[in-house]
């Protein structure tokens, strides 16, 4: 994906300029478009944690959100207005395990005010890192109003896990992880940071102090800073 990552971070240049719904809606899913899950490359683990990684885009991303039915559990079939929803398919884990990181996800977003508070100003966002395209990987942080409450989102695009990622953060002594989407009760592998990570007084991004993170493979970070 390295060579497509001008249109991973391209949306956010004018993400401020009007107030946007980010829609994956039922034009996304018909007229042999495929389901999001279908869509997704990869094996079947791979498509799972794809599309983990695609929410977990949108619930970082400035703008209100917008999933159509169905999507929450990993549909496998195009819509068709004649018929209901697979509901079946929950009897199946990763199925479950999908539908528990949308329940995640949208909990985190109401309750984090860096998330939505001040999705519509550009003051609610700041680039971490949008270079590394070698990498696949893209960083930002949200912010509230105060700026002292702030989330960091770190997504790697690629199937390959990263160690020792560093980051370059505002001054807060210790982040705590609060999402990650390769976590084992949402169908992941289990890689993380044992639930949060210290900085160090290692310069980096233009910040005075940075952290070095595990990033899993296809994986979605959060982080908020403890104040």
């Amino acid at each position: 994906r390295k060579h497509h990552h001008d249109q991973l971070t391209f949306s956010l240049w004018y993400a401020f300029l009007e107030n946007f719904v980010l829609p994956l809606s039922h034009d996304e899913v018909v007229y042999g478009k495929r389901s999001l899950l279908d869509k997704m490359p990869g094996d079947t683990w791979q498509k799972f944690a794809n599309l983990r990684l695609l929410y977990g885009y949108m619930y970082g991303h400035p703008g209100k959100k917008l999933l159509f039915m169905g999507g929450d559990f990993g549909q496998r079939n195009e819509w068709d207005f004649e018929k209901g929803l697979d509901w079946h398919l929950l009897e199946q884990e990763p199925h479950r395990r999908l539908q528990q990181w949308v329940k995640d996800l949208n909990k985190t977003y109401r309750t984090e005010e860096a998330l939505h508070r001040l999705d519509f100003e550009r003051s609610g966002f700041e680039w971490v890192d949008t270079k590394d395209w070698e990498k696949s990987i893209i960083s930002f942080v949200r912010k509230e109003k105060t700026r002292q409450s702030q989330v960091l989102v770190v997504l790697n695009f690629t199937p390959l896990p990263r160690m020792n990622y560093r980051l370059g953060v505002n001054g807060s002594e210790y982040w705590k992880e609060i999402l990650n989407s390769d976590a084992v009760e949402y169908g992941g592998s289990g890689l993380g940071n044992l639930g949060g990570v210290s900085t160090d007084a290692h310069a980096f991004h233009g910040k005075e102090h940075s952290i070095r993170i595990t990033l899993p493979p296809l994986g979605a970070l959060f982080f908020k800073n403890e104040v």
